[in-house]
């Protein structure tokens, strides 16, 4: 603070306390200049008093409201001051590039725009001319597309359709497998069953019961040729079952590397597989020259003989017989009694650990007799003791009941029922539920005769959708995709129906309120008759108590 004196009148000062407030930033610099003769530097300096307080009134004498400009735009016409040159005394003005310009029809600004909107409608003709073109053009194109690719897939259908019968007839022709002995035998039970309603129907008295029995034995040569037929495929499949253990005793190890490329790797486990594996296919070649013969048999001699045990002993002497009998010129079909002997037996040799270390794992017959007790049931139809897997156990079943083998048989000679249809379709809902990924059970507890009930009582056979009968074309997927599939959360459709069905999100807007009422109705059926399986007891309970959830929910 400072004191310093003001001219108050024109005679007296009064002396003021001015306050200095120094800030403690740094001031801006706001120029100067410099003694040319001395260098001394003079800066500008700036300074602000307080302002005095005024006092409140108690009226309010500023607001902060603005007040807007209206403006306002209006054209106009600037003046152009120009001249010309004429042509007078003392001056020329050439006239060679000059242009003749005469007055046309004047026409009023209504005449004019009405021009223009003549314009524009001509150009919008034309443009909307060109789009529909191009637009029917598309439309076309797309049809043609549709229709090629419509026409192609009914003739892909067609096509997969003849090769499904063309494989049927073949399996029929040539069964080779149960299922296709079960074909065969469902054939002969619908021939049966149609030669006897028309016997019934035209004949009576003595000749509906010749004709009976002529028919009756016609059925018994079919059963024994079917037979014959099941006895050449068992020995089929029997040494292709043979082939692919020792196939896989003989495969190498495999595992996936960082970069994605598989490593293969020889131990001397599969080295010895391979080498028993190489043995077995030689000496149950046949029709070959009688010096590779013995050179086969000398080799396998060499290889039992590595292991002294009354086996490899019994197949020295077979070998040393055969080598015998060949040596005095025996006929080839003398000796095969005596092949099959010697095959027999090394098979036994090549399932033993001790002599084929790889089989070890992949015998059904476990080595330790202690996990036999674990999961042995016995079969009272057959009187065999067999592992779990060779049981059928329905969601119904109470009991073990009866082996595979025992119902095959059973079903053969009663029933004949085939149920490949229907194994075909739960085989593709297991897949397709795995693909979900949100640890399904259901669909794993359900058998293939459940499947057949569901499908024939509750669906009758048909597609919910398009009636379509035929079972090969049909898949059952889950009705609400949000919940895992149940019998009384699925429907029956074709492959196209299903694929269209999964790709909804909305059911209710989707479907019409007596089709969604339709399936509702078969899935109470459902529920109520799986309702009384008790392996299906807690899942109805739980799908309940989330239909409660979401009823609550909606509310």
């Amino acid at each position: 603070c400072f004191g310093t004196s003001i001219l108050t009148d024109s005679d007296s000062f009064q002396e003021v306390v001015v306050k200095i407030e120094r800030r403690t930033y740094n001031k801006p610099f706001l120029g100067g200049f410099r003694n040319m003769s001395t260098g001394v530097e003079f800066h500008n300096a700036g300074s602000q008093t307080k302002p005095k307080k005024r006092p409140d009134k108690g009226l309010q004498l500023f607001c902060k409201e603005t007040q807007t400009v209206v403006e306002k735009n209006k054209q106009q016409q600037t003046s152009n001051t120009t001249s010309t040159q004429m042509t007078k005394i003392g001056l020329y003005v050439s006239n060679m590039t000059d242009k003749l310009i005469t007055p046309g029809k004047y026409f009023t600004a209504e005449e004019y725009h009405k021009r223009r909107l003549e314009a524009v409608i001509v150009l919008q003709k034309y443009f909307r001319r060109w789009h529909a073109i191009n637009l029917v053009q598309n439309l076309m194109e797309q049809r043609r597309l549709r229709l090629a690719r419509e026409a192609q897939e009914e003739v892909q259908k067609k096509r997969e359709k003849e090769e499904k019968l063309r494989r049927e007839y073949e399996k029929k022709l040539n069964p080779k497998t149960k299922e296709d002995f079960e074909l065969l035998f469902h054939d002969l039970e619908s021939w049966m069953q149609e030669e006897t309603e028309r016997i019934n129907r035209t004949l009576t008295g003595a000749e509906r019961k010749a004709a009976l029995c002529a028919l009756l034995e016609e059925e018994t040569e079919l059963i024994a040729c079917i037979g014959m037929h099941k006895l050449n495929a068992n020995v089929e499949n029997q040494q292709k079952a043979i082939l692919h253990l020792l196939g896989k005793c003989a495969q190498p190890r495999r595992w996936k590397a960082f970069d994605g490329k598989i490593t293969e790797m020889d131990t001397q486990n599969t080295l010895r597989g391979k080498e028993l594996l190489e043995i077995y296919r030689s000496i149950t070649t046949k029709d070959i020259p009688k010096d590779e013969r013995i050179s086969v048999l000398l080799t396998l001699k060499c290889t039992v003989k590595e292991h002294e045990c009354k086996l490899t002993q019994e197949i020295v002497a077979l070998i040393d017989r055969e080598v015998d009998l060949m040596s005095r010129e025996v006929k080839e079909c003398n000796l095969e009694g005596l092949r099959k002997r010697i095959c027999t037996l090394f098979l036994q040799y090549i399932k033993i650990p001790e002599f084929n270390p790889e089989v070890a794992g992949l015998l059904k017959v476990p080595q330790d007799p202690l996990k036999l007790y674990k999961n042995v049931y016995f079969c009272h139809s057959c009187e065999n003791y067999l592992p779990s897997t060779e049981f059928p156990i329905p969601a119904n079943s109470r009991t073990i009941g009866r082996c595979r083998s025992c119902c095959q048989v059973d079903n053969e000679a009663r029933k004949r029922e085939a149920y490949l249809k229907y194994r075909l379709i739960l085989e593709n809902l297991r897949k397709s539920e795995v693909d979900y990924q949100d640890d399904t059970k259901i669909v794993f507890l359900v058998q293939v005769p459940d499947i057949k009930y569901l499908i024939e009582n509750i669906w009758n056979s048909q597609s919910a959708l398009s009636a379509c009968s035929d079972l090969y074309e049909l898949i059952m997927v889950r009705w609400d995709t949000q919940h895992e599939w149940s019998p009384w959360n699925t429907i029956l459709l074709t492959k196209e129906e299903a694929d269209a069905h999964l790709k909804l999100c909305d059911l209710q807007k989707a479907y019409e309120a007596p089709f969604i009422y339709k399936i509702n109705q078969k899935h109470i059926r459902a529920k109520n008759y799986f309702s009384q399986f008790p392996a299906m007891s807690s899942f109805l309970h739980r799908s309940n108590n989330q239909a409660n959830a979401n009823s609550y929910k909606n509310q």
